[in-house]
Protein backbone atom coordinates (compact mmCIF):
# COMPACT_ATOMS: atom_id res chain seq x y z
CA UNK A 1 0.00 0.00 0.00
CA UNK A 2 1.16 3.53 -0.74
CA UNK A 3 0.19 6.66 1.13
CA UNK A 4 0.64 10.13 -0.37
CA UNK A 5 1.62 12.76 2.17
CA UNK A 6 2.49 16.32 1.20
CA UNK A 7 4.73 18.41 3.41
CA UNK A 8 3.16 21.82 2.88
CA UNK A 9 -0.01 22.54 4.92
CA UNK A 10 -1.99 23.66 1.86
CA UNK A 11 -1.80 20.12 0.48
CA UNK A 12 -3.21 18.40 3.54
CA UNK A 13 -6.53 17.93 1.80
CA UNK A 14 -4.85 15.45 -0.58
CA UNK A 15 -3.71 13.01 2.10
CA UNK A 16 -6.91 11.19 3.07
CA UNK A 17 -6.02 7.87 1.48
CA UNK A 18 -5.70 4.16 2.24
CA UNK A 19 -8.07 3.95 5.16
CA UNK A 20 -6.32 6.17 7.69
CA UNK A 21 -8.30 8.85 9.47
CA UNK A 22 -6.76 12.33 9.27
CA UNK A 23 -7.36 15.16 11.71
CA UNK A 24 -5.75 18.39 12.85
CA UNK A 25 -4.93 19.53 16.37
CA UNK A 26 -3.69 22.98 17.28
CA UNK A 27 -2.16 24.56 20.37
CA UNK A 28 -0.71 28.05 20.04
CA UNK A 29 2.00 27.90 17.32
CA UNK A 30 1.73 24.11 16.94
CA UNK A 31 -0.50 22.91 14.10
CA UNK A 32 -0.35 19.14 13.71
CA UNK A 33 -1.88 17.06 10.95
CA UNK A 34 -2.15 13.45 12.05
CA UNK A 35 -3.05 10.17 10.38
CA UNK A 36 -4.19 7.25 12.54
CA UNK A 37 -6.59 4.31 12.51
CA UNK A 38 -9.25 6.50 14.14
CA UNK A 39 -9.80 10.10 15.13
CA UNK A 40 -7.55 10.70 18.13
CA UNK A 41 -8.10 14.44 18.34
CA UNK A 42 -8.85 14.43 22.06
CA UNK A 43 -5.86 12.27 22.95
CA UNK A 44 -3.54 14.17 20.60
CA UNK A 45 -4.59 17.54 21.98
CA UNK A 46 -3.82 16.46 25.54
CA UNK A 47 -0.43 15.07 24.51
CA UNK A 48 0.43 18.17 22.48
CA UNK A 49 -0.45 20.46 25.39
CA UNK A 50 1.67 18.35 27.72
CA UNK A 51 4.83 18.56 25.60
CA UNK A 52 4.33 22.22 24.75
CA UNK A 53 3.94 22.86 28.48
CA UNK A 54 7.24 21.14 29.22
CA UNK A 55 9.03 23.26 26.61
CA UNK A 56 7.37 26.51 27.68
CA UNK A 57 8.12 25.91 31.35
CA UNK A 58 11.75 25.15 30.55
CA UNK A 59 12.07 28.32 28.48
CA UNK A 60 10.71 30.38 31.37
CA UNK A 61 13.59 29.13 33.51
CA UNK A 62 16.24 29.01 30.76
CA UNK A 63 15.74 31.86 28.29
CA UNK A 64 18.89 30.91 26.37
CA UNK A 65 17.16 27.68 25.33
CA UNK A 66 14.76 29.76 23.23
CA UNK A 67 17.13 32.36 21.81
CA UNK A 68 20.47 30.61 21.36
CA UNK A 69 21.64 29.88 17.82
CA UNK A 70 24.38 27.60 19.15
CA UNK A 71 24.17 24.53 21.42
CA UNK A 72 23.39 25.08 25.09
CA UNK A 73 24.86 23.00 27.94
CA UNK A 74 23.25 19.64 28.73
CA UNK A 75 20.86 19.46 31.67
CA UNK A 76 20.39 15.93 33.06
CA UNK A 77 17.47 17.14 35.17
CA UNK A 78 15.49 18.44 32.18
CA UNK A 79 12.50 16.50 30.74
CA UNK A 80 13.40 13.94 28.04
CA UNK A 81 12.11 16.10 25.18
CA UNK A 82 14.39 18.94 26.31
CA UNK A 83 17.38 16.66 26.76
CA UNK A 84 16.95 15.23 23.26
CA UNK A 85 16.61 18.69 21.70
CA UNK A 86 19.83 19.75 23.41
CA UNK A 87 21.61 16.55 22.36
CA UNK A 88 20.77 16.82 18.65
CA UNK A 89 21.60 20.53 18.63
CA UNK A 90 25.06 19.64 19.92
CA UNK A 91 25.44 17.00 17.21
CA UNK A 92 24.50 19.48 14.48
CA UNK A 93 25.88 22.65 16.11
CA UNK A 94 22.72 24.76 16.04
CA UNK A 95 20.44 26.14 18.74
CA UNK A 96 18.09 23.63 20.43
CA UNK A 97 14.93 25.26 19.09
CA UNK A 98 16.01 24.19 15.60
CA UNK A 99 14.67 20.76 16.62
CA UNK A 100 11.40 21.86 18.20
CA UNK A 101 9.01 20.99 15.35
CA UNK A 102 10.56 17.56 14.87
CA UNK A 103 10.54 17.02 18.64
CA UNK A 104 6.83 17.76 18.92
CA UNK A 105 6.03 15.55 15.92
CA UNK A 106 8.03 12.60 17.24
CA UNK A 107 7.06 12.77 20.91
CA UNK A 108 3.36 13.22 20.12
CA UNK A 109 3.56 10.47 17.50
CA UNK A 110 5.21 7.97 19.82
CA UNK A 111 2.64 8.58 22.54
CA UNK A 112 -0.21 8.12 20.06
CA UNK A 113 1.07 4.65 19.18
CA UNK A 114 -0.67 3.53 22.36
CA UNK A 115 -3.97 4.14 20.56
CA UNK A 116 -3.16 3.28 16.94
CA UNK A 117 -0.59 0.87 15.42
CA UNK A 118 0.10 3.38 12.63
CA UNK A 119 0.78 7.07 13.18
CA UNK A 120 1.83 9.88 10.85
CA UNK A 121 2.38 13.33 12.38
CA UNK A 122 3.18 16.39 10.25
CA UNK A 123 4.20 19.58 12.01
CA UNK A 124 4.95 22.46 9.68
CA UNK A 125 6.93 20.41 7.17
CA UNK A 126 8.47 18.04 9.71
CA UNK A 127 7.08 14.52 9.68
CA UNK A 128 7.24 11.55 12.03
CA UNK A 129 6.36 8.32 10.20
CA UNK A 130 5.52 5.03 11.88
CA UNK A 131 3.37 2.96 9.56
CA UNK A 132 2.90 -0.58 8.31
CA UNK A 133 2.81 0.42 4.66
CA UNK A 134 4.87 2.20 2.03
CA UNK A 135 4.57 5.98 2.30
CA UNK A 136 5.08 8.45 -0.54
CA UNK A 137 5.99 12.02 0.42
CA UNK A 138 5.73 14.90 -2.03
CA UNK A 139 8.18 17.78 -1.57
CA UNK A 140 6.89 21.34 -1.70
CA UNK A 141 9.67 23.75 -2.64
CA UNK A 142 7.97 27.11 -3.11
CA UNK A 143 8.57 28.68 -6.51
CA UNK A 144 11.19 26.19 -7.63
CA UNK A 145 10.18 24.39 -10.86
CA UNK A 146 10.93 21.17 -8.97
CA UNK A 147 8.24 21.88 -6.38
CA UNK A 148 5.71 18.99 -6.22
CA UNK A 149 7.70 17.17 -8.91
CA UNK A 150 9.61 14.87 -6.55
CA UNK A 151 8.30 11.96 -4.49
CA UNK A 152 10.19 10.27 -1.65
CA UNK A 153 9.20 6.64 -1.17
CA UNK A 154 9.63 5.28 2.37
CA UNK A 155 9.30 1.52 2.80
CA UNK A 156 7.81 -0.11 5.88
CA UNK A 157 11.22 -1.49 6.93
CA UNK A 158 12.65 2.07 7.09
CA UNK A 159 10.21 3.21 9.77
CA UNK A 160 10.00 4.79 12.25
CA UNK A 161 11.50 7.68 10.31
CA UNK A 162 11.72 11.43 10.53
CA UNK A 163 11.44 13.37 7.26
CA UNK A 164 12.02 17.05 7.93
CA UNK A 165 12.24 20.03 5.59
CA UNK A 166 13.73 23.49 5.99
CA UNK A 167 13.34 26.36 3.55
CA UNK A 168 14.99 29.74 3.23
CA UNK A 169 12.32 31.02 0.85
CA UNK A 170 9.01 29.85 2.36
CA UNK A 171 7.59 29.55 5.85
CA UNK A 172 8.32 31.35 9.13
CA UNK A 173 11.33 29.34 10.34
CA UNK A 174 14.68 31.07 10.69
CA UNK A 175 17.21 30.19 7.99
CA UNK A 176 20.43 31.92 6.99
CA UNK A 177 20.30 30.29 3.55
CA UNK A 178 18.05 30.62 0.52
CA UNK A 179 17.41 27.00 -0.44
CA UNK A 180 13.87 26.34 -1.61
CA UNK A 181 13.88 23.07 0.30
CA UNK A 182 16.36 21.01 2.30
CA UNK A 183 14.87 17.65 3.23
CA UNK A 184 16.65 15.32 5.66
CA UNK A 185 15.85 11.72 6.56
CA UNK A 186 16.80 10.21 9.92
CA UNK A 187 15.42 7.69 12.39
CA UNK A 188 15.17 10.71 14.72
CA UNK A 189 12.77 13.46 13.62
CA UNK A 190 14.56 15.79 16.04
CA UNK A 191 17.91 15.18 14.37
CA UNK A 192 16.38 15.47 10.88
CA UNK A 193 14.80 18.81 11.82
CA UNK A 194 17.97 20.31 13.30
CA UNK A 195 20.11 18.98 10.45
CA UNK A 196 17.77 20.40 7.80
CA UNK A 197 18.22 23.82 9.39
CA UNK A 198 22.00 23.50 9.61
CA UNK A 199 22.37 22.27 6.03
CA UNK A 200 19.93 24.88 4.73
CA UNK A 201 22.01 27.64 6.32
CA UNK A 202 24.85 26.71 3.96
CA UNK A 203 22.90 27.07 0.71
CA UNK A 204 22.75 30.59 -0.72
CA UNK A 205 23.29 29.75 -4.39
CA UNK A 206 23.16 26.57 -6.51
CA UNK A 207 26.94 26.21 -6.36
CA UNK A 208 26.63 25.62 -2.59
CA UNK A 209 24.63 22.40 -2.95
CA UNK A 210 27.60 20.02 -3.15
CA UNK A 211 29.34 21.75 -0.26
CA UNK A 212 26.22 21.58 1.91
CA UNK A 213 25.72 17.88 1.16
CA UNK A 214 29.38 17.24 1.96
CA UNK A 215 28.90 18.82 5.38
CA UNK A 216 25.53 17.20 6.00
CA UNK A 217 26.56 13.64 5.23
CA UNK A 218 29.14 13.82 8.01
CA UNK A 219 26.40 14.27 10.64
CA UNK A 220 25.98 10.96 12.53
CA UNK A 221 22.50 9.50 12.16
CA UNK A 222 21.55 11.16 8.88
CA UNK A 223 20.24 8.68 6.30
CA UNK A 224 19.53 10.94 3.35
CA UNK A 225 19.58 14.54 2.12
CA UNK A 226 17.71 16.33 -0.67
CA UNK A 227 18.48 19.95 -1.54
CA UNK A 228 16.45 22.05 -3.98
CA UNK A 229 17.66 25.48 -5.05
CA UNK A 230 15.86 27.04 -8.01
CA UNK A 231 15.97 24.38 -10.77
CA UNK A 232 18.92 22.56 -9.22
CA UNK A 233 18.78 19.37 -7.20
CA UNK A 234 21.25 17.59 -4.93
CA UNK A 235 20.71 14.11 -3.43
CA UNK A 236 22.76 11.96 -1.07
CA UNK A 237 22.19 8.79 0.92
CA UNK A 238 19.43 6.23 1.22
CA UNK A 239 16.77 8.21 -0.61
CA UNK A 240 14.28 6.50 -2.92
CA UNK A 241 13.30 9.45 -5.10
CA UNK A 242 11.23 9.64 -8.25
CA UNK A 243 9.90 12.39 -10.51
CA UNK A 244 6.18 12.84 -11.12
Amino acid sequence: MRESFYIERSYRQHTRLNGLTYFSVMEKESDLYIGAHRDLSEEATKILKYYRGLIENYIRQHEDFLRSLIPVPPNPLAPPIIREMIAVSQTVQVGPMAAVAGAIAEFVGKDLLRYSPEIIVENGGDIYLNAQRTIEIGIFAGRSPLSEKLIITVEKKEMPLGVCTSSGTIGPSLSFGTADAVCVLSSSALLADAAATAIGNLVKRPQDINYAIGKGKKIPGIKGIIIIKDQYLGIWGAVNLKFT
